[in-house]
């Protein structure tokens, strides 16, 4: 599969710099087509009268498609030639219909490691209008330089 766009190379990104994200509408519909291709069938993110025994307001999206979107910004992020080496995510509140998620994120930390290796930590978030933030995340990232 071909690469969305340019290679991100080490020496072109600083401390700071946004990691460009996306966004994604949350629909009844759009939560049914993941429970059903996650195969994650736990009704609290497809049953309404289930979640709201269970004291949520609505359904909300699980944790592998916030995992897929992550994973989507990040390598999208580093390109074809960079490695998505540690991700951490922290779900703290629901994304549910009628929400509009945006994953974006920043460089926190540029460096060279041990190893040698060209770093980045990111910060990279979900949000929404409704909740804000609603899962903080961290990933470190090795991108190729232009020297080779």
């Amino acid at each position: 599969m071909p690469q969305k766009g340019p290679q991100r190379y080490w020496e072109d990104v600083k401390e700071g710099d946004e990691v460009p994200g996306f966004s994604i509408p949350i629909t009844e519909t759009r939560l049914y087509q993941q429970v059903s291709g996650s195969q994650d069938f736990y009704p609290v993110h497809h049953d309404r009268e289930f979640a709201r025994a269970g004291g949520h307001p609505d359904v909300f999206v699980n944790t592998g498609f916030m995992q897929g979107c992550f994973n989507h910004l990040l390598c999208d992020y580093v390109g074809d030639a960079g490695w998505l080496c540690k991700f951490r995510m922290e779900m703290r509140k629901m994304n549910r219909p009628g929400d509009v998620m945006t994953f974006k994120g920043k460089v926190a930390r540029k460096y060279v490691n041990d190893r040698g290796e060209h770093c980045l930590d990111l910060d990279v978030w979900c949000e929404n209008p409704r909740e804000g933030v609603t899962t903080p995340s961290f990933a470190s990232v090795l991108l190729p330089t232009r020297g080779g």
